[in-house]
């Protein structure tokens, strides 16, 4: 699973990670100034090219539960490239890099969903990287019911869910959609689904008991390898749910999956699947 990589990758994208949440915490900015600043921490000077071709997203236009929220997107990269890595952004969230996804080996198309927390009222950016260096980038908004979802009590007993932290259960599905590109797509790709048993708490959330705040502590990354090489590497955030489900496109041909997650406080835990039919 090529060890030695994750932890590189995982700590630049981290220190980034936790410098955005710094600033935006810092004090209170318009939505399009907090899309160039993030824009401009992530990527300097480096142009992003209008992504509506090539990314589709797949996000709700108010959502039903602030505190688990459904985020999807479809990423096909142009004809003669392929994707290196793709980056979820909610801007006006505390931690707006909220999950990025880096392949070990670049491919033509890549499918996520994920469920994550939506504090409140934001754009929400899809930035896909090609391996040629370019950066392309799409867009919606997703509004909320204003349950301020970072700063949320746990639903269940913080207790009880450290008891579970770590386990996960894998299921491999057939992609969502029946039409255009994931029809085509999904002759040859199905949906791996990871489910996390982690409280994912956020550092904003106040202990009901003891009115102290709970420590941060939340999946910090995701490697996922398919017969036995290494496939992606998800760095997390407090964006993330409590107990999150992370859902991507995996060729349909796949064998075997096994699953690597640590947490920020060095948790590690394993799973295996191997595919039925084989």
């Amino acid at each position: 699973m090529r060890p030695e990589r994750p932890a590189r990758r995982g700590a630049n994208i981290l220190s980034a990670v936790t410098g955005l949440a710094l600033a935006v915490l810092s004090g209170p900015t318009t939505a399009g100034e907090s899309w160039d600043y993030i824009r401009a921490e992530l990527y300097d000077a480096r142009p992003l090219r209008d992504g509506g071709d090539i990314i589709a997203i797949d996000a709700p236009m108010r959502t039903r539960d602030d505190a688990r929220t459904q985020i999807a997107a479809q990423v096909v990269a142009p004809p003669g490239l392929r994707l290196g890595r793709v980056t979820l952004v909610l801007d006006e969230n505390p931690m707006p890099v909220s999950a990025v996804f880096a392949l070990d080996d670049p491919l033509e198309s890549f499918f996520f969903d994920v469920t994550m927390r939506v504090n409140g009222p934001t754009p929400l950016h899809v930035v896909a990287e090609t391996t040629d260096g370019q950066l392309w980038v799409a867009e919606t908004f997703v509004k909320t019911s204003g349950q301020g979802a970072c700063a949320a009590p746990p639903v269940g007993d913080p207790a009880l869910a450290l008891a579970s932290l770590g386990e996960m259960q894998l299921e491999v599905t057939a992609l969502p959609g029946a039409g255009g590109t994931l029809a085509q797509l999904s002759a040859r790709l199905r949906k791996l689904d990871v489910d996390i048993s982690h409280p994912s708490h956020s550092g904003m959330q106040m202990d009901q008991v003891s009115l102290l705040y709970i420590p941060m502590r939340y999946v910090e990354d995701v490697q996922i390898a398919l017969d036995g090489a290494g496939y992606v590497g998800v760095t997390g955030s407090i964006s993330l749910s409590e107990n999150p489900r992370l859902g991507l496109s995996v060729p349909a041909r796949t064998q075997s999956v096994d699953v690597t997650m640590t947490d920020t406080e060095g948790t590690v835990s394993r799973a295996h699947k191997r595919l039925a039919g084989y």
